[in-house]
């Protein structure tokens, strides 16, 4: 080998130990100076000094050793002594934010900030701090602490007279003797001026006025007219609404234009199926008015919209006795009322004069407790006991009290409720924002 060459190695060699010695010298010196950045720090908290000491823990906690931690809490406390003061809420929930990004990061920086935020009267970041620690982390106490938290909700100011079920994001509403359209947290959507009006699908709703029948869109405009003696209305879903013409049920489109097939009563499309009676007997028709249950029943259960099908289920009444047709047969359990399936969860049902859950199997899931009861929507579902109405979760459990005259099923994080002043209705705060749901 070249001497010229034994010479690169060599200083190749001395270059890499000075390289390795800087590394060990400045990490050394990174601990020294962040630790001697915290100590002066201490010095000025005690005596009072906090606002000296937040940019000595700030530069202390931009180094990264095993020291960062404590620096990083000990900046925590002091934004919070001077959390009145302007910036120090936005750094305080800033660096709570940087924690909780980090990979790994402890269940307790979630609970902190859930904390916060619940102490802020901000129940929507706080559970969504929780949520996201959970997905995390699996924490059983986060689990825990979202669980006790998730249902505080807040009440509407808006009272109206009377209201149906929620369908989809909006509901029927009722003031001074009219029917309107508000959205699901009650704010009004369309006027209550019309005498009865359908659910709003499709960005429409078919309204009755001074005898005349008509679709109008969300801004109140007129879309479409359907003449003739029309007495009643049924509710508009899946481009479908019923009409009574001269005494049997028609379905028109959403464009008013009448179908020919007529039926003694007719109720409302849910998943492509609606209710419908011929020859004294109830059964299930499909989009075309053929017949997927036969009209052989004394009554097929609907709910208050006139829906009966969700999720290939169906009860069907004959004489005193329920059953629940589920997946193209009937189960072997009789009941003695019941409540439609929705698109989640389970459905109510009575027995021995009280009600419980069953899910699409026909196993009781929730027993028979309650005085009266609505199948479930959103995971959540109203029920009654000792005559006043509150809702309980999918494990059965009471989670918002019986203090309701009356009440109905969730959707979009609100429902509406029945209280001495009329309807309102309840938001959960984690729905809830500034400018609504």
């Amino acid at each position: 080998m070249k001497r010229v060459d034994r010479v690169l190695i060599a200083a190749g060699c001395f270059l890499l130990l000075m390289i390795s010695w800087s590394v060990v010298i400045n990490s050394k010196s990174a601990v020294e100076k962040q630790i001697d950045l915290m100590r002066q720090a201490a010095e000025l908290i005690n005596d009072g000094i906090y606002i000296r000491a937040v940019p000595l823990l700030e530069e202390a906690a931009d180094y990264n050793t095993k020291y960062t931690a404590a620096a990083e809490s000990e900046l925590k406390r002091v934004y919070l002594t001077l959390i009145d003061q302007s910036g120090f809420r936005r750094k305080y929930t800033g660096l709570l934010d940087k924690q909780m990004n980090r990979s790994g990061a402890p269940p307790e920086v979630f609970a902190e900030a859930a904390y916060y935020y619940f102490g802020m009267s901000r129940a929507r970041n706080a559970l969504a701090a929780l949520k996201s620690g959970i997905e995390k982390t699996g924490s059983e106490m986060l689990v825990s602490l979202y669980e006790a938290n998730r249902y505080s909700y807040e009440m509407s100011r808006t009272i109206y007279d009377d209201v149906t079920a929620v369908f989809g994001s909006t509901i029927q509403v009722q003031a001074d003797g009219l029917w309107g359209i508000a959205q699901s947290d009650g704010i009004l959507l369309i006027p209550c001026e019309y005498e009865k009006i359908s659910t709003f699908s499709d960005g429409r709703t078919v309204v009755m006025k001074d005898n005349e029948i008509f679709a109008i869109d969300s801004n109140n405009n007129r879309i479409a007219v359907i003449r003739g003696d029309i007495c009643e209305l049924g509710n508009l879903a899946e481009k479908r609404i019923p009409l009574l013409v001269g005494g049997n049920w028609i379905r028109a489109t959403e464009e008013l234009v009448p179908g020919a097939v007529a039926f003694e009563r007719l109720g409302m499309y849910s998943d492509g199926y609606a209710a419908a009676r011929e020859n004294g007997k109830w059964g299930v028709i499909d989009h075309s008015a053929k017949w997927l249950i036969p009209a052989e029943y004394d009554e097929v259960i609907m709910d208050e919209l006139g829906r009966c099908y969700a999720r290939e289920a169906v009860f069907v009444r004959s004489g005193d006795t329920v059953r629940l047709y589920s997946g193209g047969r009937l189960t072997g359990e009789t009941y003695d009322d019941a409540r439609p399936f929705s698109n989640e969860g389970y459905a109510a049902v009575k027995r021995g004069g009280a009600w419980g859950f069953i899910d699409l199997q026909g196993t009781v899931m929730i027993d028979f407790l309650f005085e009266d009861a609505l199948s479930f929507g959103q995971h959540l579902t109203a029920v009654m006991q000792d005559d006043l109405w509150g809702y309980i979760n999918m494990q059965g459990d009471i989670v918002i009290e019986p203090v309701f005259l009356e009440a109905k099923s969730f959707s979009n994080g609100s429902a509406p409720v029945l209280t001495q002043r009329g309807w309102q209705f309840i938001t959960l705060s984690e729905y809830k924002t500034a400018a609504g749901i």
